[in-house]
């Protein structure tokens, strides 16, 4: 009986021993500690050896049973205390017990590590991200995640946005230092209460039409410069805040910018076919003009050849002319004189 209380204490070290205590000391910084944990292993497996035929004695109707229990209990510590950080992370080892437990100062690459009971880990990309808070329930969270804010009229408005971010792979262990959460829990508690605040700070200072128009391009560009002015230097990257789909706000008002909108497009239409009917009317007097100046010339130009034809016209001309054109025929009937023939 003796021997078999013994012989389950030992085992039970072994077990504190294999689970607790060289997981400590293989994953500890000092080479010496991990050489030590080394070394215990090899002695604990070598005393298990030597022990194992006591119990296999002492307790043979369950030995294989207890031995099954012993190597599954191993494996569920070895498997649940190993961690991977794949491509494109980060990871930040927080540490529960001992002298140096608390965040641990550096960034985990890619790779497998163990960690032991004793600690576990948080995983942030250090690639790039989008995430999309909408009402859509399709959409990022099953929740309703959109923004709702005021502008100056005490608006109530709504609008779904967008977001591409990372975090800075140096900066992690700093940040989860200084939020102590994960990095879903930061994007939808920290960036998301960033950008709703400042959201509702731009949107306070603008008017309902310019947030429903052309300034809502305005209104997220500057929700945009101030998240990152703000998150500077926490290892939160935000690169872009983007709108999605259109900004809503109440029917009744969307019905009566439409409506000014309308009729300012109207008056525009209006302006525009004015501009276009004076142009043409223009156009028409300046082409009569260019006529009526066209017949002048040409009616200024007969008469001063007409003028310099009368100056030019002399008795001696005409009868020249008239001798010019006649063919030596004498009319035969005359009143007395004949043409172009002079008897003195």
């Amino acid at each position: 009986m003796k021997t078999t209380l013994k012989t389950i204490a030992w085992l039970i070290c072994y077990v504190a021993l294999l689970g607790f205590i060289c997981p400590y000391l293989i994953s500890a910084p000092d080479t010496s500690l991990v050489l030590l944990g080394a070394a215990l292993i090899i002695g604990i497996i070598l005393t298990f050896i030597y022990h194992i035929k006591n119990l296999i004695k002492i307790m043979k109707p369950i030995i294989s049973k207890f031995l099954l229990g012993i190597v599954l209990l191993m494996a569920l510590i070895a498997f649940t205390s190993c961690s991977s950080v794949p491509p494109g992370y980060g990871g930040v080892v927080i540490k529960k017990f001992g002298s140096e437990k608390g965040v641990q100062k550096d960034a985990l690459g890619v790779g497998t590590y163990w960690l032991g009971p004793n600690k576990s880990m948080e995983k942030y990309p250090t690639h790039q991200v989008n995430y999309t808070f909408t009402k859509d329930k399709s959409e990022g969270s099953e929740a309703n995640e959109e923004f709702t804010f005021q502008t100056n009229e005490g608006m109530e408005c709504a609008t779904d946005l967008g977001i591409a971010m990372h975090y800075e792979f140096a900066l992690i262990p700093q940040m989860y230092q200084k939020y102590l959460k994960g990095e879903a829990e930061i994007r939808g508690t920290v960036v998301r209460n960033s950008i709703r605040n400042y959201l509702n700070k731009v949107a306070g200072g603008m008017p309902v039409e310019s947030v429903y128009g052309r300034g809502k391009s305005t209104l997220i560009d500057s929700v945009q410069l101030l998240v990152k002015r703000e998150l500077d230097g926490t290892g939160i990257i935000i690169e872009k805040i983007y709108l999605i789909g259109s900004i809503r706000i109440p029917e009744s008002v969307k019905l009566s910018l439409d409506s000014k909108v309308k009729a300012t497009q109207d008056a525009q239409k209006i302006e525009n076919d004015v501009r276009a009917t004076k142009a043409e009317a223009e156009k028409a007097v300046a082409k009569a003009e260019g006529e009526a100046k066209a017949l002048l010339t040409v009616a200024t130009a007969q008469a001063t050849a007409n003028r310099l034809i009368s100056q030019s016209i002399t008795p001696v001309l005409v009868n020249y002319k008239a001798i010019e054109k006649w063919k030596g025929d004498l009319p035969q009937y005359t009143g007395g004189a004949i043409p172009f023939i002079n008897l003195k």
